[in-house]
């Protein structure tokens, strides 16, 4: 049924509440992640303090903020109006903002369009849509539930981590406060999305080693330039397989960085695939197509690969309920699921490899990333609906 009704109290809150979010900066670093440094800005630090001032005034119950920055509250459960709940779950989103776009001094926009409010940022900034849509669609809905005492549900717990963006989201997750065995990420996008499958992904570090001497003298020297090594091996990677000419279930070859010297040039970047067979084609190949560039100018050369998450599917297939209960949630509040692959990857991939099944939800939230990022009022509504309903049906 719908509870966060068009044209409430609710989603007057939810509004103002996405816009407070949006305003505050979160942006996220990855070369500190990659570090160890987590939070990895202290303005993330500064965001889940806030947050967890807010759901301490809201009357969320055990209101944390761990050493790494994860925020953790949760809301008992409520056997009144109906017979008790006993499948708890647990709701993720994320606190932190991509850094290759700004998101500082973010001024959202907000417009009518038709019967829809969409809300955008100046065109200067990121708006922050993801993930503040879904940080905002959970805590309006936990606290509609908190506020409603006749919605009998179980206990529903909330995790809000740092450096997503980063890669390094579920690094620290505090699985020793978390009680719930499914879980729920709220960073999707359009109307009624729901995902259960993602890549499978590999960050690859390819370093060519060659030998420097004078430019005037290289031949005599026997010079072995290790750019033109590196130089090579990015051009050999297969065109129609990079992310720009890639979609669907298509996998891809994603350079990231090049950089180096005569003496030593390294190239990082992104293996994906969705089958487990497939990742290891790619690694293979990558494999390949580095020593024979090296071995084109006489460079040696190592690649290592570092697993950064695992397609979430086969963890979700061994718990199906976990998938049924926001398929029904849905149903119940009159939104028709749309399936479709992940081409990348939330928290959710990496808790499920942990043993927590994490599907994901649409957040309302649009052309991510970007200064023309969007948010759709009436989905973000809908996506909070939905998990009033899932906690009705748990």
């Amino acid at each position: 049924m719908k509870y966060l009704k068009k044209d409430s109290a609710w989603e007057k809150e939810l509004l103002a509440r996405f816009i407070d979010y949006a305003k505050t900066f979160s942006t996220s670093s990855s070369a500190a992640a990659d570090r160890g440094t987590q939070p990895s800005t202290e303005c993330q630090r500064d965001f889940a303090d806030k947050i967890a001032a807010e759901l301490q005034a809201l009357g969320f119950e055990g209101v944390q903020v761990t050493k790494h920055g994860y925020v953790y509250a949760y809301i008992p459960a409520n056997p009144k109006g109906g017979a008790g709940r006993s499948k708890s779950f647990c709701l993720l989103s994320h606190l932190d903002t991509v850094e290759e776009c700004s998101g500082k001094n973010v001024k959202p926009q907000v417009k009518k369009r038709g019967d829809d409010t969409i809300i955008t940022s100046d065109g200067k900034t990121l708006l922050g849509g993801d993930d503040k849509a879904g940080l905002a669609a959970i805590v309006t809905a936990l606290h509609y539930l908190l506020c409603n005492k006749k919605i009998p549900h179980s206990k529903i717990e909330l995790c809000f981590s740092p450096d997503e963006e980063t890669g390094h989201g579920m690094d620290n997750v505090p699985l020793d406060l978390i009680e719930s065995k499914a879980a729920y990420t709220v960073d999707g996008s359009g109307l009624g999305e729901l995902e259960a499958e993602c890549f499978n992904a590999y960050k690859s570090e390819v370093i060519f080693t060659g030998k420097a001497a004078h430019t005037g003298d290289a031949r005599r020297a026997g010079m072995v330039n290790a750019i033109s090594a590196a130089s090579l091996f990015v051009q050999s990677l297969p065109r129609s397989q990079a992310p720009e000419t890639t979609d669907g279930y298509e996998g891809f070859f994603a350079p990231l960085e090049i950089g180096g010297t005569m003496e030593s040039a390294r190239v990082v970047l992104l293996l994906r695939d969705f089958e487990a067979a497939g990742m290891a084609a790619r690694k293979k190949l990558v494999g390949q197509l580095a020593k024979a560039a090296a071995a084109s100018f006489g460079a040696s050369v190592k690649v290592k690969h570092t697993q950064q998450y695992l397609n979430m599917r086969d963890g979700i297939k061994k718990a199906p309920l976990v998938l049924d209960r926001i398929v029904a949630a849905c149903k119940d509040c009159g939104v028709e699921p749309v399936f479709k692959p992940i081409r990348g990857g939330t928290d959710g991939s990496r808790l499920t490899e942990m043993g927590i099944p994490c599907p994901n939800i649409w957040t309302g939230a649009h052309d991510y990333h970007s200064e023309r990022e969007w948010v759709s009022l009436n989905e973000m509504l809908a996506a909070a609906d939905v998990l009033v309903n899932l906690a009705a049906l748990s």
